[in-house]
């Protein structure tokens, strides 16, 4: 059902594509949007080695999209180096491909924006951040991506440096 990468000696093994993930503090999720044009859009995200998950408001474009249709792409971009003299850049991504789910149990719903809010402020005391879910619980909606398929490539110059 998916495409096995043309440039095989470019493709980031599973591993490096998790590693990628864990890294990366945003991507563009790519939906089915309205009439039928791709709707991609640029998302922060935590990934926990099984799903990915995303935040949003409980109404709009993203949800529509969802419920339309389930199936998305996500990707994220790990490096872009431009390297001019050689009218090219060095570039390191994955891109992720599966189904999405609004997430409507509370529990799982805590535990996501948990791990999100621990991705990106990791340091803060856990109380402030149950103060900040607290307050923005009402409007929020998680959403979980279940992979289906990834894979990543990398530009020849980092394949060479890296082995």
């Amino acid at each position: 059902m998916f495409r096995e990468m043309r440039r095989k000696n470019q493709q980031l093994s599973q591993d490096e594509c998790r590693q990628v993930l864990d890294r990366g503090s945003s991507g563009v999720l790519a939906l089915l949007g309205d009439g039928g044009y791709p709707y991609a859009l640029p998302i922060s995200y935590v990934y926990d080695g099984e799903h990915i998950y995303f935040h949003c408001a409980r109404t709009g474009h993203k949800l529509d999209a969802i419920t339309r249709e389930p199936r998305c792409s996500f990707c994220v971009i790990d490096q872009d180096q431009v390297v001019p003299e050689e009218y090219t850049t060095y570039f390191r991504s994955v891109i992720v491909f599966g189904q999405m789910r609004v997430i409507i149990d509370e529990s799982e719903k805590r535990a996501a924006i948990e791990k999100l809010a621990v991705k990106y402020a990791p340091s803060d005391a856990a109380e402030n951040r149950d103060a900040f879910i607290q307050k923005e619980w009402a409007p929020l909606c998680m959403l979980e991506m279940n992979i289906e398929h990834m894979s990543g490539k990398e530009a020849r110059e980092l394949r060479a440096q890296s082995k």
